[in-house]
């Protein structure tokens, strides 16, 4: 597991970006934490690196959205709303895996059918100060785990 402190949404962002410019087609990102941690920020970070900041709102009643950059498709989804995972297969949810990069709010909700190309980005608020939040990144495969270690130091 490695940790990132973040003092302020540029950070956040920041650490989003260095990520997204390592990841392929078929690599999923799951968001997870309550509201107000963060997730909406990073997405806009991560969606930054093909110049696709301004498109961010979250898809909590779209369930998803999608962008497309350099043949990259980008997956936007929020689960959220999901009553249960008959929901996300009606909707075609896994095709989702394998023909972009998917950026999944509370996608904790659908880990145990996720594929094993997955990092799990947990968010939560400072209890002292409002503006820093805490991520931690866990990686599910090998590959994955090698680009969490080279992500830059302010990783821990």
């Amino acid at each position: 597991m490695y940790k990132f402190v973040s003092h302020s949404e540029q950070e956040t962002k920041y650490i989003a970006r260095e990520l997204a410019q390592k990841l392929n087609i078929g690599d999923i990102l799951v968001l997870s934490g309550d509201l107000g941690t963060g997730k909406t920020k990073f997405t806009e970070g991560f969606l930054s690196f093909w110049g696709l900041e301004s498109n961010v709102s979250s898809p909590t009643f779209t369930i998803v959205n999608e962008h497309k950059k350099d043949n990259t498709n980008i997956y936007h989804l929020d689960v959220y709303r999901l009553s249960n995972l008959g929901e996300f297969y009606s909707i075609g949810g896994p095709e989702y895996f394998s023909t972009g990069i998917c950026v999944i709010e509370w996608g904790e909700l659908i880990e145990n059918i996720l594929p094993e190309n997955y990092i799990k980005i947990s968010f939560s608020k400072d209890e002292f100060n409002v503006n820093i939040r805490h991520l931690e990144f866990s990686a599910y495969n090998d590959r994955l785990e090698s680009i969490l270690k080279g992500l830059p130091s302010c990783l821990s």
